[in-house]
């Protein structure tokens, strides 16, 4: 078995790809502040089981995904993106832009934060195994 194939090095992997995908939804949404009628997105967190394995399908696959209120619902597939459901509506510009600098800021700082404490804990993990096989 390769360390690579280990499911919480794998977890820890999926995790770093989520936040560098966020990082980037996120981005968007700053750079489209003024954009008229635009609303901000987010990602949903995946969820893990206690093997290290994505519940409801992995970072790896690409489920079907309705990106439009004319596209029909695929059965059971899940939204990738939480578009706030209204919760900003309060915060809606005449323009009929919604999105919030302040808010985004904080999620790209919390994201940051989190980002660095998932690859601290992968790297720490591969050292600690090679440590053990006896490579460190």
């Amino acid at each position: 078995m390769s360390m690579n194939d280990l499911p919480i090095l794998s977890a820890l992997r999926s995790k770093m790809q989520w936040h560098q995908e966020r990082q980037r939804v996120l981005a968007e949404n700053i750079s489209n502040s003024d954009t008229p009628n635009f609303r901000p997105r987010d990602l949903v967190e995946p969820k893990f089981d206690r093997a290290g394995a994505t519940i409801g399908g992995g970072m790896g696959t690409l489920p079907m995904m309705q990106t439009s209120g004319t596209h029909l619902a695929a059965a059971g597939a899940p939204d990738a993106f939480d578009n706030d459901r209204g919760k900003s509506g309060f915060q809606t510009r005449p323009a009929g832009n919604a999105v919030n600098l302040e808010d985004q800021m904080l999620k790209v700082s919390a994201n940051q934060m989190d980002y660095a404490a998932v690859t601290s804990l992968y790297s720490k993990s591969l050292h600690l195994l090679k440590t053990a096989i006896g490579k460190g």
